[in-house]
């Protein structure tokens, strides 16, 4: 039963081959698609890991190693393939917009202190998948997008706590309650593509507002106390 639980884990390189795939194919509604399916994967499989007790009963396979793999694919390399395939940025930013995503979130990824043990993370945490998603739908001026991803791959570097939404402790009901109904609106988002409701969009952008002032507030806070 416990290697139910990596299956499933594990069934997120799937969603990020044919995501892959999809990039190619200059399908991004589909690649979109495959990128839910994962977040959904990687938002459940810890729950299923835990009830399992994957730890005591297979403790010499590494689970967290197996996630950290296929998190860095769909949360950072096929977005950045994305970014360089959809003309998101400059001609000449394509390719150093794509490298600053995946060296800086190679660096998040292999810190030993990305996931606090009060369930922080550290640094900005490489949601690139959501980041792309809000480019290729707004689609603010090249420029503008271009400024994000690198404003976005220093706060790699800046050590900022921020929410780890299934885990943390503070404020988690609200949370868990808001960041479903984003997710709910985020599905629709990418079930219209290309042509998304300007309110459905602008509506959507209330819990990435609320996620960001909650982990600044949060990490203020414990810096003043």
């Amino acid at each position: 039963m416990a290697w139910l639980a990596h299956f499933y884990t594990a069934s997120g390189a799937l969603a990020a081959f044919f995501a892959t795939a999809a990039v190619f194919d200059a399908d991004y509604r589909r690649a979109f698609l495959w990128l839910y399916v994962q977040v959904v994967i990687d938002a459940t499989d810890g729950v299923a890991a835990r009830a399992l007790r994957v730890k005591e009963r297979l403790p010499w396979f590494d689970g967290a190693k197996l996630d950290d793999i296929i998190d860095y694919l769909c949360y950072v390399f096929v977005p950045a393939l994305i970014v360089w395939r959809a003309g998101l940025v400059p001609p000449a930013w394509t390719t150093p917009a794509a490298a600053v995503m995946l060296m800086s979130s190679a660096y998040g990824f292999n810190r030993a202190d990305a996931k606090t043990d009060d369930h922080f993370f550290l640094g900005f945490p490489s949601y690139w998948n959501i980041v792309t998603l809000y480019l290729f739908v707004a689609r603010w001026p090249l420029l503008w997008n271009a400024a994000i991803l690198l404003t976005l791959a220093v706060l790699v570097f800046v050590p900022l706590r921020y929410v780890y939404p299934s885990r943390g402790v503070a404020f988690r009901r609200l949370t868990l309650g808001l960041g479903s109904l984003w997710a709910i609106l985020l599905l629709v988002m990418v079930w219209q593509l290309p042509a998304v409701s300007g309110a459905v969009l602008l509506v959507s952008f209330t819990f990435p507002v609320y996620y960001v002032s909650l982990s600044l507030w949060l990490d203020v806070r414990r810096r003043l106390a």
